[in-house]
């Protein structure tokens, strides 16, 4: 069970406001996009505004507490790190598929690769607050971790 407080502490603040930023980043994209140009790249357009929607989501589950924010935000940057695995590699192979970029079209080259660091470093952040939930949990008294 992870709290408010276990995932909105240290590092993960700077998960949250780097996912706020991508969030801002991604919706301002996404919604140019798709007004002035939809018809140039359709595919491109939306999956750009579905990884706004995955940003957002996963702020929103990083700053809410309880055990069922946690598992949303365990899958929504687990699918994160899978969109962006899948649509850099082929807008690699095949640039028919992409001909404009998305979010995460060369696994985020357009955004420094924040998009490819930040589902690792947030699958790590809660990895490591699952073990020190789980710990809280058995002893019953809250644990800081080393670096908070």
């Amino acid at each position: 069970m992870a709290t408010r407080s276990s995932l909105a502490t240290g590092i993960g603040r700077v998960l949250i406001a780097v996912y706020g930023i991508l969030a801002l980043a991604a919706t301002g994209r996404s919604v140019v996009q798709i007004i002035e140009k939809f018809s140039f790249a359709p595919f491109a357009y939306t999956l750009s505004a579905v990884s706004a929607v995955v940003y957002i989501v996963a702020m929103i589950a990083l700053i809410a507490p309880g055990r069922a924010w946690y598992r949303v935000a365990c899958v929504t940057i687990g699918f994160e790190m899978a969109g962006v695995l899948v649509v850099g590699t082929l807008s690699l192979l095949d640039h028919q598929l992409f001909p404009d970029d998305t979010v995460w079209s060369y696994y985020g080259l357009g955004y420094l690769f924040a998009p490819l660091v930040l589902p690792i470093a947030g699958l790590w952040w809660l990895r490591k607050h699952h073990r020190t939930a789980a710990q809280e949990q058995s002893t019953g008294r809250p644990t800081v971790a080393a670096g908070e």
